[in-house]
């Protein structure tokens, strides 16, 4: 009885949240087909994919936001920010999906946990635990992955940024010259700081928005030090000028700490795969030999 109750559950959670992101995604295609019509285009016919069903199932997100523990829908918005917001990723649809992956991969355990009711248990927990975090570690890994390339693409930036004000442009030009010049997130924050200073923001607080976005320490301090030139009125040239020299000096040495650390993970397929078989090709022949001597054939 234990385990048919179980399944019921498991089953009518299924059904019920598969019936819901069909009906939100029909409520979807209704309103495309309205602004096709209001818009004077024809509709388009294509399906939605079970992706969007399910980043569209109002139901999934809700589900996931009760489960979720305090504090983790602020943490979950703080990974799209590090991970620069995804095009068709919000909140909504990460939720969605965490309660997806509950449903499916907890079904999933129940069904092969075998007949053991307590094993059917801790399958069907592992799962549900599994899919509920899944895509909280690719998002976090999406962020980890994009704050390296901010990283790696910020001293050629600021070299660039440099050049161009002490050439006689002005700071802002200079910054635009750059988004044009670079491709990937470290052109995008800084268009994005454009924008945000165009529509009335100070460029001490567009670029602090920069900082709250990113987890770069170089990219703070370089926040901070425009910041305070722009509070202080110091020449924003002889500040680039210092920065840029500052963040050419730490990625050589992040460069130098690489190279130091290659020999203590060379130790690792050394020890447990090169040394091995090392020892049987070198080893190997001597003692067959010596056996051979021993046992006197």
């Amino acid at each position: 009885m234990l385990l048919l109750g179980l399944a019921a559950v498991f089953v009518s959670l299924l059904l019920g949240t598969m019936s819901l992101s069909v009906a939100a995604s029909e409520r979807q295609q209704v309103r495309r087909s309205l602004a096709a019509v209001s818009g004077g285009r024809t509709a388009p016919t294509v399906a939605p994919t079970l992706a969007q069903r399910i980043g569209d199932s109002a139901v999934l997100v809700t589900f996931a936001r009760r489960l979720a523990p305090s504090g983790a829908t602020a943490k979950t918005r703080r990974r799209l920010d590090f991970a620069g917001n995804p095009k068709g990723w919000d909140l909504d649809r990460v939720l969605a999906f965490k309660g997806a992956g509950l449903v499916v991969l907890g079904v999933l355990g129940l069904l092969f946990g075998g007949g053991a009711p307590a094993k059917m248990l801790l399958f069907a927990g592992a799962g549900a635990l599994v899919g509920f975090y899944l895509p909280d570690v690719l998002l976090y890994n999406t962020g980890v992955k994009r704050q390296q390339v901010l990283q790696k693409e910020l001293p050629d930036a600021l070299d660039l940024l440099t050049i161009c004000v002490e050439a006689g442009l002005g700071f802002d030009s200079a910054l635009g010259q750059v988004t044009r010049s670079f491709k990937g997130p470290l052109a995008g924050e800084f268009f994005r700081v454009l924008q945000e200073m165009q529509i009335g923001k100070g460029r001490g607080e567009a670029f602090r928005a920069v900082v709250d976005r990113t987890d770069v320490p170089e990219l703070r301090a370089f926040a901070s030090a425009i910041a305070q030139a722009d509070a202080f009125g110091i020449p924003i040239a002889n500040v680039l000028r210092t920065q840029a020299r500052e963040m050419r000096l730490k990625r050589q040495q992040r460069v130098e700490e690489k190279a130091q650390k290659v020999s203590v993970k060379m130790m690792v397929p050394l020890v447990l795969c090169i040394l091995p078989a090392m020892f049987v090709v070198i080893i190997g022949p001597g003692a067959i030999s010596i056996m051979r001597a021993f046992s006197g054939g």
